[in-house]
C-alpha cells in the first residue's frame, strides 16, 4: 500500500542546532492527520522539507510513492500546501484568483470553471464579489484552503490553519477539511488541539524536533492516558478529598471548580466501589461522580511536559 507520507529518519540541522531528529512518520491516504507540537517544535521545518522548499541534513522523504528529492512536477501537481500566513492579490476577487491558481496548473476551459465553482461552494464565498482586499481573515483562510486545493491534490499540506482564527472561522476551515475526508489526504500541522480532536483520524506529537508519539488518537488515548473520576458532595469536601487521597488507586486528588473533587486512578473499579461508601459513611449527598479517560490535551502536556503554545 502506497502512504502520502513516509520519512525515514528525518533530520534536519542548522550550524548545531538539531531541528529535526530522526523523525519517521507514517501518514495513510485519505486521512486527516494532525501535525502537533509547541512553537518551535520543527513542525513548519517539516513541511517545508515535505513541499520541497528545504532539504533534510540526511534520512529520506516519500510522498505519495516517490522521492521527495528526485520528485519531479508530476507530483508536486498532485500537492497542495496552505503556508501559515497565506498571501494574495489582493485587488482580485475569489473567484478570478482561483482562474489564475488553476491557470498555473495549466487547467482551463469547462474543468476549469466548474472546479472554480464548486471550490467557491466549499469555501463558503460563492457569489461574493467582494475584494479580496475586504475580507475578514477568516475568508481569506477558507480561500487559501480553496486554493490549495484548485488542482485537485492528492495530498493536501496545511501550516496552523486556524491559529489566527476566531472560533467561527475555525469551525468554517475545519468544516472544509472535515468534508475532504477519503477524498484527499490532509496534513496539517497545529497546537490547537480541540482541532486535532474534532477532525483527526491520526495523530503525530512532534517535541523538539523528535517525534515523542504517532497513532490514532483513540489509541494514543489508551496507551498514554490514565482514568479520572469527579466527585461532588453536598457539604464540605476536604476531609473526603484527604481520605481518597490516601487510598492506594488514587494517584493524584485535585480541587477543581466548585469544589468538586478531581482524582486521577490507577484502578476504576475500586474507585467507583469504594468513594461512594466512603460519602455515604460520612452521611453527606453526593450530587454528582463521573468517570473518563485524559483527553488529548492531557497526554500532550504528559509527554511534552508543558502545554501548548
Amino acid at each position: 500500500m502506497i502512504q502520502a507520507i513516509k520519512t525515514t529518519g528525518l533530520t534536519k540541522t542548522y550550524g548545531e542546532k538539531r531541528a529535526l531528529d530522526d523523525v519517521n512518520l507514517v501518514v495513510p491516504e485519505g486521512s486527516i492527520f494532525g501535525f502537533l507540537g509547541p512553537n518551535g517544535a520543527g513542525k513548519t521545518t517539516t513541511l517545508r522539507i515535505l513541499t520541497g522548499l528545504a532539504r533534510p541534513t540526511s534520512g529520506s522523504v516519500q510522498i505519495l510513492g516517490h522521492d521527495v528529492a528526485m520528485a519531479g512536477n508530476e507530483v508536486r501537481a498532485d500537492v497542495g500546501f496552505l503556508p501559515d500566513v497565506p498571501g494574495f492579490y489582493e485587488w482580485m476577487t475569489a473567484e478570478g484568483l482561483l482562474r489564475f491558481a488553476g491557470g498555473l496548473f495549466g487547467i482551463g476551459g469547462p474543468v476549469l470553471e466548474e472546479r472554480v465553482a464548486m471550490l467557491l461552494d466549499l469555501a463558503g464565498l460563492g457569489g461574493v464579489k467582494t475584494k479580496i482586499g475586504g475580507y475578514s481573515r477568516g475568508m481569506k483562510q477558507r480561500l487559501g484552503v480553496a486554493q490549495a486545493l484548485v488542482n485537485a491534490p492528492k495530498l493536501l499540506l496545511l501550516d496552523e490553519p486556524t491559529s489566527a482564527l476566531d472560533p467561527i472561522g475555525r469551525k468554517d476551515v475545519l468544516d472544509m477539511l472535515t468534508s475532504l475526508r477519503g477524498r484527499t489526504t490532509v496534513f496539517f500541522s497545529t497546537h490547537i488541539l480541540a482541532d486535532v480532536e474534532r477532525v483527526c483520524d491520526t495523530v503525530a506529537i512532534l517535541d523538539r524536533g523528535r517525534v515523542v508519539a504517532h497513532g490514532p488518537i483513540d489509541e494514543l488515548k489508551a496507551r498514554y492516558g490514565v482514568q479520572k473520576v469527579v466527585v461532588e458532595v453536598t457539604s464540605d469536601g476536604d476531609e473526603l478529598a484527604e481520605e481518597i487521597g490516601r487510598q492506594s488507586w488514587a494517584t493524584a486528588v485535585a480541587r477543581g471548580s466548585e469544589g468538586a473533587i478531581e482524582i486521577t486512578v490507577a484502578d476504576m473499579s475500586a474507585a467507583q466501589r469504594e468513594i461512594p461508601a466512603m460519602v455515604a459513611a460520612r452521611n453527606t449527598g453526593m450530587s454528582r461522580m463521573e468517570a473518563g479517560e485524559m483527553g488529548l490535551e492531557e497526554v500532550f502536556v504528559e509527554l511534552v511536559g508543558g502545554e501548548p503554545r
